[in-house]
């Protein structure tokens, strides 16, 4: 844990590091802000939760973390997972969901499984981003085009069932100031600037919906995040959010879907217990990969245990405060590292930049049109979609990597997160078996191949295996020596190139000794590796003579086999 500090405390502190932390950290603070409210607002929380998670969870995660240049907060990756569970379980479950995904993130660092989760194959890692991306693109429709609050439905065909019922009801005015803003944002992707699109768009879509408000009096509304949401302060009535900072709270005395304290209990806890290992899973995986970015772009160098404990932590606190499911964002990031941070002190320096924006510009903050934010996701969801890497998967990858692609792609947008992520990971796994079983091969070998078996008479076969001897390649690779002429008395086995062995090759190991014994064949096992020849012997597979022998090179198996071959039969 704290490897990031203490990786930060290793380099002598300047005045010039400082200044560029400070520089950066106001940078991304620009940046998270629209985003923390509007990721909230998509999660089907109240915005104000974005920015508290950004706070807490920005902080708690630098301080914590093995990354030093990671920013942490809400992203657009969880929306797929938090949209039913919020419709579900309200702001409690979605906060209590946070809470068990933070600790299966603080046991998965501490058991050491950060390398694991990195290991992950790339298709999975694509399919499930493009996939999220169409789900997080459709739901941004219904504010782009004003349809305000529609019912949720339980899945995506559904979603776009609710969709077609409801466009031909479409306001016009919050339609044109989302293209604007639409506009603007791709227009400015275009500039080399270090003013942040996303920042020039939504002004550009505030001051266009309030001036045109403005001169056109009632024929000229548009839907804003003060006109969506309220607050309760001091028995007065806001609009947007409410300026104060985030405060300690219990999350399940959070209203659940009946706007009752959602509680907590036992059958609660395994109604999220799914939903909260796919926030870890996926946290694990995106905090990990933003990591790995962050060093190619900084030559800096993370500890994904750490990193894993430091999310778990940041997800375990910010619930007390109202913050919502957390992870490292990429975007985010990388305008860090643009910026010139050099350590932890500019993802705390962003948080205090969203602490200062709450408590002054939450009026401003009010006008914000929703088709805007809707227009902000929509562009934060192409980016992340990966279009061109997933065509062309399809185009050059072999089809077992096109199949888990698309396996993935699908489960996401039509079922949800926690099946994709379940079937994902079990497709990587199944993958990584095929193709290690693949480096697994078998074969007698020819004896002119060794100057040493070159004399070798027809009755003393060699038989070579190459690659590792576990449950998937085991049976396979010794399937070989269970056929054998009725002629042969010697198998020299070539053990060279088997790195290691498990259980299951144990017992098929010792099913080939009991079968090769039982037709008088002696076994001659070469050049076996130490920790495998301790692995026989803890199973009492010893030598004995006439059964089974090992010898350290072919030569000396050579000249077993012949002598055996030669001796008379008694």
């Amino acid at each position: 844990m704290f490897g990031a500090i203490r990786e930060t405390l290793a380099v002598p502190f300047t005045p010039a590091r400082l200044r560029a932390d400070l520089l950066a950290g106001l940078t991304i603070g620009v940046i998270a802000l629209p985003l923390s409210l509007a990721l909230a607002i998509a999660s089907g929380a109240p915005p104000q939760h974005g920015l508290y998670t950004a706070i807490i969870a920005g902080i708690v995660i630098a301080l914590t973390g093995g990354s030093r240049l990671n920013v942490s907060g809400p992203t657009a990756a969880f929306v797929v997972i938090l949209v039913p569970i919020t419709a579900k379980f309200g702001l409690g479950g979605l906060l209590l969901s946070g809470l068990f995904a933070g600790i299966i993130l603080v046991v998965m660092g501490l058991a050491r499984l950060g390398t694991l989760v990195q290991v992950v194959p790339y298709p999975v890692i694509v399919g499930f981003t493009s996939g999220i991306a169409v789900v997080i693109a459709t739901l941004q429709v219904k504010d782009l085009f004003g349809l305000g609050a529609l019912p949720a439905a339980e899945n995506y065909l559904d979603n776009l069932k609710v969709l077609a019922q409801a466009l031909p009801h479409f306001h016009w005015v919050d339609l044109a100031i989302g293209l604007l803003t639409l506009a603007v944002l791709i227009g400015w992707s275009y500039r080399q600037s270090r003013l942040p699109g996303h920042l020039v768009a939504l002004l550009t879509g505030t001051a266009v919906a309030w001036l045109l408000g403005t001169l056109l009096g009632d024929g000229f509304t548009v839907e804003t995040l003060g006109s969506r949401f309220s607050y309760h302060l001091d028995g007065v009535t806001g609009h947007g959010i409410p300026p104060v900072l985030p405060s300690l709270i219990w999350p399940w005395e959070l209203p659940g879907p009946d706007g009752q304290p959602v509680g907590i209990n036992y059958d609660l806890f395994k109604s999220l217990l799914g939903a909260a290992f796919a926030i870890a899973i996926l946290g694990a995986l995106e905090s990990l990969l933003c990591a790995t970015v962050a060093d190619g772009m900084a030559g800096t160098r993370h500890d994904p245990n750490d990193e894993l404990i430091g999310q778990g932590l940041g997800n375990i606190i910010a619930p007390f405060f109202g913050g919502i499911p957390a992870t490292a964002a990429l975007a985010r990031t990388a305008a860090n590292i643009r910026a010139g941070a050099v350590s932890p002190l500019s993802s705390v320096v962003h948080a205090l930049f969203i602490v200062a924006a709450i408590l002054i510009l939450a009026p401003v903050l009010a006008l914000l049109p929703m088709a805007s934010m809707a227009a902000l996701l929509l562009m934060v969801a192409w980016n992340m979609g990966e279009a061109r890497h997933f065509v062309r998967i399809i185009r050059i990858a072999p089809r077992s990597d096109v199949l888990t692609l698309l396996t993935c792609f699908a489960l996401t947008v039509l079922l949800n997160m926690e099946i994709a992520v379940g079937v994902g990971m079990g497709l990587a796994a199944l993958l990584f078996i095929r193709r290690t079983i693949e480096l697994t091969g078998a074969r007698f070998m020819e004896r002119h191949e060794h100057p040493h078996t070159a004399t070798l008479p027809n009755s003393i076969v060699l038989y070579d295996i190459n690659g590792p001897l576990f449950f998937g390649a085991a049976q396979k690779a010794l399937s070989g020596l269970t056929k054998l002429r009725h002629d042969i008395k010697v198998v020299i086995l070539d053990m060279s190139d088997v790195p290691l062995m498990d259980i299951t090759g144990l017992v098929a190991l010792e099913s080939i000794v009991a079968t090769l014994s039982k037709k008088n064949i002696l076994l001659i096992i070469n050049n076996l590796a130490p920790r495998i020849r301790l692995k026989l012997q803890n199973a009492e597979i010893h030598e004995q003579p006439g059964i089974i022998q090992f010898v350290p090179s072919l030569d000396e198996a050579s000249r077993l086999a012949l002598a055996h071959a030669n001796s008379p039969v008694i």
